[in-house]
């Protein structure tokens, strides 16, 4: 990936318990029986991963893996035991409070699972909340507010209160809200997990609508791996504090780096990540019964091109890069590649 790195997070630990800053006294990193020994518990442990500018980052894990501990580390809404992070080139951890709240107002966005709108706000006045914090006047902020609420789907809304909306409806304006200060780096800590199936689905189509428009840098937490592979263009699998791999979902599931990512992705679906150009082959047919973007799923091109007699072209960047044949998806969705 070429794209530039925003946010870069080096050996960072987070530990809880007494005496955990000690541990780091003489240079050394502890290990699993050191923390044991000292009774501390390693939430966060020797985490490195770098965020590119425009990506969606997905961090993954089972209650209780450090997956929500991790990003309030990258976010210091806790402060990290070691390790260094940089945001947009700058030492986040050497930043005052004051330049946290001036960096948390203006350049991150944050959602979380619990809504946290205001019940005694409307929509309107919920999500421009924050430019009033900032001293925006009212009638730049409401402006303002209008327009992210109609980006999410919520035109006709602005004078509605939180109880007078769903749990997805809610959601929406939790984004919105987040959305208004144009944050260059967007949290989502299990964003819909509260919602019913559904409406969760629905809200996973709204999120990728959204950033096919926006085109932000998206860290997403979520212990759901139908919804991370959905979303991702990469994502970290994290077990116990550490990070098992950090891959695209297709190479999660083709390449595991360790037996529990592979436990992890066993059960999943592979024509919902192999992409066309991982089984194309060079493309020597005459004629072609139409084309598929390179980076398409199996999935969603396996009922076009199991009816055709003819192969399809692969295509990237405007240009033919290789065909695949029903027999290819075939030996996908059966199994047998």
């Amino acid at each position: 990936m070429n794209k530039p790195v925003i946010l870069d997070c080096r050996h960072v630990w987070k530990l809880y318990g007494a005496g955990a800053d000690a541990l780091f006294n003489d240079g050394k990193t502890p290990d699993a029986e050191t923390l044991a020994k000292a009774s501390v518990i390693g939430a966060v442990r020797d985490v490195n991963v770098q965020i590119h500018q425009g990506e969606i980052f997905v961090i993954m894990g089972l209650s209780g893996s450090g997956k929500s501990t991790l990003v309030r580390c990258l976010s210091r809404l806790v402060e990290p035991t070691a390790g260094e992070i940089e945001f947009d080139g700058r030492d986040l951890l050497s930043a005052s409070d004051a330049e946290l709240i001036e960096i948390r107002r203006k350049k991150m966005g944050m959602v979380f699972q619990q809504f946290a709108l205001m019940p005694h706000l409307t929509v309107l006045e919920n999500v421009a909340f924050p430019l009033e914090i900032q001293g925006v006047d009212r009638a730049t902020r409401e402006a303002s507010a209008r327009k992210v609420i109609e980006l999410v789907g919520l035109h006709g809304r602005e004078e509605y209160y939180p109880r007078e909306l769903s749990g997805g409806q809610q959601q929406r304006v939790g984004i919105a809200r987040s959305l208004i200060v144009e944050p260059d780096l967007w949290f989502l800590d299990e964003p819909f997990s509260a919602l019913d199936p559904l409406i969760r689905r629905e809200m996973q189509d709204e999120f990728i609508r959204l950033q096919n428009m926006l085109k932000k840098t998206i860290v997403f937490i979520t212990h759901d791996f139908d919804e991370a592979i959905r979303l991702a263009d990469r994502i970290a699998v994290m077990k116990d504090g550490k990070i098992e791999q950090v891959a695209t979902p297709e190479e999660l599931v083709q390449n595991p780096a360790t037996e529990y990512v592979a436990d992890f992705t066993r059960h999943v679906a592979r024509s919902k990540v192999v992409r066309a150009q991982s089984h194309m082959e060079p493309a020597t047919s005459d004629s072609f019964a139409g084309d598929v973007a390179h980076d398409a799923t199996i999935d969603s091109i396996a009922d076009e091109v199991e009816r055709a007699d003819l192969p399809f072209r692969v295509i990237k960047d405007g240009k033919v890069i290789g065909q695949i044949t029903a027999r290819a998806v075939i030996d996908v969705l059966v199994g047998r590649s």
